[in-house]
């Protein structure tokens, strides 16, 4: 018992005590309070494994409330299921268990907690179970109400605990290896702290989440299983975005929230790359991979592969098809949990996610209809969009006559287009006509921008419809004909599926939808081209983003203009920037004020001496002086007047894509970014999941829908 004499010498030294000669020090602190009992305040934890290390956290206080009333509300508390966390999580108070609602999850344990101890290295307090903890109080109980301490509690595991007053309980953990005659478990290990109560322990309790819902919107990520430079899930991240957009509620939405306009906004991940790799296609890709750099290539086949497999038709069916219906799974369960939902609805991708949800917008038919979004899923067709029949074609080219004859040899699209000059001439086509079918045939083929198996493939079904509406994309081949003009063009022939809701805004972080488009053979789009059933389009980039490219030169490429600064989230911009733009500013001033002291110091050498001269030249002068004032000036302050123009320049519009308004939208970028662009160019890519001045605009966007704006706006 030396340790333990040893360890209450000292803290009795440190702890006020009324007698610090009196034997009976312990018990004399706090004597007052001690006599009288008080039950202990549960607080409901849940587990979660965190590198491998079971970490408990503490649910947000509406909800550990409402988990502790459904535990007192009788006798069928156990099959009570009480949603958490926004209605993410359920928790299921028979098993004690925490089950994800919208994604795959491992289950988590959950526990009501009242006694806790000091963890072994990251001195954080792990509960103990329910059945000790009851067994705990009722020991505390029974001390302070016979003023009766230093009791000593045997866990099922061996462990120690000592309750020596009020404010001294200590824990002692037996230490594996010890000798068959075993040893007095207080003298084994280090004493650590037992505490009764969640407020006497250190750990944030946030207070919840609003219950009203008023946007929701899905995220999609990009290549890879990770989506950071810590190697987190898209789950996560998103985790992560949805609580910057808690915090910025509170503090720029503070009005609206004081009012109850508006409640919160609710982010779902949207996961592909698990299914595409669940296909079987890893076994495949291992067993022709090299084994050198053994990681190396692991990484490769895991993150960057998934490029080339969405340009893969095999593989994107399989993406586009796992995006749209896991989107409008979501929805549908969405819906059913929130019955009372009447907000919008928004999509959000990342990187490659962005490019994904772009080519399934693209292919989206105008008008939804009367489309039960509560049906099941199964009964949502796969849609390519209106596609001209082969009795439009052929009356197209004026050969109607001859639809029967095909309708006759039950020829469509399809078998036309593996149709040859013989098999057409079999049929009773004569040669005119057949020449005209077989250039059709091959003019198609050639528009679409790839080598297709048949020269009408469900990339191309949506030609007809979206230009109807409006000229989308130039071809590269720069024809006129309206035939070549195809947003579907370049894409992989797979059949996009149909979302059965209608977008409000599509939010692109870090996106490479630019450069596709131009290596797709794209030269232009369409200024009154629009999303059939998106009205938003915002794309979002770090400066320094390697994947990131721009949108609005494809619209407008004949004017050079720079992209929208997104202000920063604490109001104008940053201080570096300020400060580049102020230097810049007086190197120009200065620089104009010395051209103009040398120029008036030459005028004052070269001037002749001669008196008779002098008024003719003076009169000469006050005349030349207005034409090189007018020229030089006008050299020197070229980029002044420029900087001018730009501030004082008129808004720009920017194609019907934003609806007018315009596209690219660029970060500010800190400080310790902007001395090294290289080293953060990684880091720029993932950044968007933490930046509070991407969630603030996204949150600006969405609320100004709704007629709700900043408290202040931003500079």
């Amino acid at each position: 018992m030396s340790s333990v004499e040893s360890h209450e010498e000292q803290l009795s030294q440190s702890d006020p005590s009324p007698s610090p000669n009196s034997c009976s020090s312990f018990e004399l602190i706090d004597m007052d309070v001690g006599s009288l009992y008080e039950p202990v305040s549960p607080h409901w934890f849940y587990c979660k494994i965190i590198d491998s290390k079971e970490t408990w956290i503490p649910f947000n206080s509406q909800d550990s409330q409402q988990l502790e009333e459904a535990y007192g509300s009788g006798k069928d508390c156990d099959r009570r299921v009480v949603p958490t966390d926004g209605g993410r999580y359920d928790v299921h108070l028979g098993e004690r268990m925490r089950y994800a609602v919208y994604w795959d999850e491992l289950a988590s344990e959950v526990r009501r907690c009242t006694w806790f101890y000091k963890g072994d290295k990251d001195n954080k307090y792990v509960p103990y179970s329910e059945s000790f903890s009851q067994v705990l109080e009722e020991t505390y109980m029974l001390a302070v109400t016979l003023d009766e301490w230093k009791k000593k509690l045997e866990s099922p595991n061996r462990e120690v605990i000592i309750l020596h007053n009020p404010k001294l309980m200590v824990h002692y953990q037996p230490v594996a290896g010890s000798d068959e005659w075993g040893s007095t478990p207080t003298e084994q290990g280090r004493p650590r702290t037992v505490k009764r109560g969640v407020e006497n322990i250190s750990v944030d309790i946030h207070c919840g989440e609003p219950l009203q819902i008023d946007h929701l919107v899905f995220v999609v990520h990009g290549i890879g299983p990770a989506c950071d430079l810590r190697f987190r899930s898209i789950v996560q991240c998103v985790n992560d975005f949805r609580s910057v957009s808690l915090n910025l509620l509170q503090t720029h939405f503070k009005k609206a929230q004081e009012n109850q306009q508006i409640g919160r906004v609710e982010f779902l991940p949207v996961n592909w790359h698990s299914p595409l790799h669940s296909t079987g296609v890893d076994v495949d890709l291992q067993r022709i991979t090299l084994p050198s750099i053994n990681r190396l290539r692991h990484f490769t086949n895991d993150t960057i592969l998934d490029v080339f497999f969405y340009n893969s038709p095999t593989y994107c069916q399989t993406i586009v098809d796992t995006v749209a219906s896991e989107m409008n799974r979501l929805y549908v369960l969405f819906l059913q949990r929130n019955p009372d939902f009447k907000g919008g609805v928004s999509i959000a991708g990342h990187s490659l996610g962005s490019l994904i949800l772009f080519d399934i917008l693209t292919n989206q038919k105008d008008s939804l209809g009367d489309v039960d979004s509560k049906k099941d899923l199964s009964s949502i067709f796969m849609d390519q969009g209106d596609t001209p029949t082969l009795e439009e074609d052929l009356k197209k080219l004026q050969l109607s006559e001859f639809f029967s004859i095909f309708e006759k040899e039950k020829v469509d699209k399809e078998a036309l287009a593996l149709c040859t000059d013989k098999d057409l001439q079999e049929m009773g086509i004569p040669l005119g006509p057949r020449k005209k079918i077989l250039n059709y045939l091959r003019t198609r083929k050639n528009s679409m921008g790839i080598n297709r198996p048949t020269p009408q493939s469900p990339a191309g079904a949506n030609v007809s419809n979206i230009h109807k509406e409006s000229e989308f994309c130039s071809s590269t081949n720069g024809s006129g004909n309206d035939e070549h003009l195809d947003v579907g063009i370049g894409q992989v022939p797979v059949k996009y599926p149909r979302l059965i809701y209608k977008p409000e805004i599509f939010f692109a972080f870090g996106s490479p939808i630019g450069m596709f488009l131009t290596v797709r053979g794209l030269k232009r789009i369409d200024p009154n081209y629009k999303f059939p059933t998106c009205k938003g389009f915002f794309n979002i980039y770090h400066p320094f983003d390697p994947v990131a490219y721009r949108i609005e030169p494809m619209v407008l490429p004949g004017v050079e203009f720079e992209p929208m600064l997104i202000p920063h989230h604490k109001g104008r911009k940053r201080m570096h920037l300020e400060l580049r733009e102020g230097l810049t500013r007086m190197s120009m001033d200065l620089k104009n004020n010395l051209l103009g002291s040398l120029r008036m110091a030459w005028k004052s050498f070269t001037r002749a001496p001669y008196p008779a001269l002098q008024a003719s030249e003076t009169a000469e002068e006050t005349e030349a002086e207005p034409e090189s004032s007018s020229e030089k000036p006008s050299d020197v302050s070229t980029e002044e007047n420029l900087v001018a123009v730009k501030q004082e320049a008129p808004p720009i519009h920017v194609g019907m894509l934003n609806g007018g308004q315009r596209i690219d939208y660029v970060l500010q970028e800190k400080p310790i970014e902007s001395f090294n662009e290289y080293l953060f160019a990684l880091q720029s890519h993932l950044c968007y999941w933490e930046s509070e001045d991407t969630v603030l605009l996204v949150l600006k966007e969405i609320y100004q829908t709704q007629g709700i704006f900043l408290d202040q706006p931003l500079q």
